[in-house]
C-alpha cells in the first residue's frame, strides 16, 4: 500500500510533467523569432523592427553623447532592428549588418520594409491585388525600394508606398520577420 506522500509526490510529478509538455506545446507553437523575443527596459520586445524617424540620425559606438558618431542615416523611414536597451539608447542593425547605438526618440514604431535589398539583378519584383500569386498583380518594384508595412499574415505583406500598394510574399522583405504576424 502507497502512503500519502508517494501518492502526493506522484501526483506532483505528473502535474509537473503535463506542465512542462504544456509550455513546451505553446513553444513549438510560436513562429522561431518569438522564441527568442526577450523584454527590454522599454517593456516592448528585443529583438523587434522599427524605422527611422529623421532624415539625420547619428549613429554612435555606444550608448551615450560622450560616445564616437560612427555614421549618419540620412533617410526617413528606413526600417532597422532594435538589438539591445540601455536607458535611453537602443543599439539597431540594419540590413546590411551594421550596428550602432541611436537615442530612442530618434526611432518611430512604424513599421517599413525594405523589398529585397539583398537582390542585386535589379529585376523587378510583382505586388499582387491579394495575398495570392494568382491575384492581379497591382505593381513591380526593384529591389531596395523602401514601403510602409500595413500588415502581415505570416506568408504575405501588404505594403503601401508612393504611387504603389499591394501584397507581397513575406522573405522579400527586409524588416518583418518570418511566419510574423501584425496588423
Amino acid at each position: 500500500m502507497k502512503t500519502p506522500s508517494a501518492v502526493l509526490s506522484r501526483r506532483l510529478s505528473l502535474a509537473s510533467l503535463g506542465f512542462a509538455l504544456l509550455l513546451a506545446a505553446v513553444l513549438l507553437a510560436l513562429p522561431v523569432h518569438a522564441q527568442g523575443v526577450k523584454t527590454g527596459q522599454s517593456g516592448l520586445p528585443v529583438p523587434r523592427f522599427v524605422s527611422l524617424k529623421s532624415d539625420a540620425v547619428n549613429v554612435r559606438r555606444g550608448p551615450s553623447r560622450e560616445h564616437d558618431i560612427v555614421w549618419r542615416y540620412v533617410r526617413a523611414g528606413l526600417p532597422v532592428e532594435v538589438t539591445q536597451e540601455f536607458d535611453n539608447w537602443r543599439r539597431i542593425r540594419d540590413f546590411e549588418g551594421a550596428e550602432g547605438w541611436v537615442f530612442h526618440s530618434l526611432l518611430s514604431g512604424t513599421r517599413t520594409a525594405l523589398v529585397a535589398p539583398w537582390d542585386k539583378s535589379d529585376a523587378p519584383i510583382a505586388l499582387y491585388a491579394d495575398a495570392d500569386r494568382s491575384a492581379r498583380i497591382t505593381a513591380k518594384v526593384e529591389p531596395g525600394v523602401q514601403a510602409v508595412v500595413e500588415e502581415c499574415n505570416g506568408l504575405w505583406c501588404q505594403l503601401k508606398g508612393v504611387g504603389f500598394s499591394g501584397w507581397i510574399e513575406q522573405p522579400s522583405l527586409w524588416g518583418v520577420y518570418p511566419d510574423e504576424v501584425f496588423d
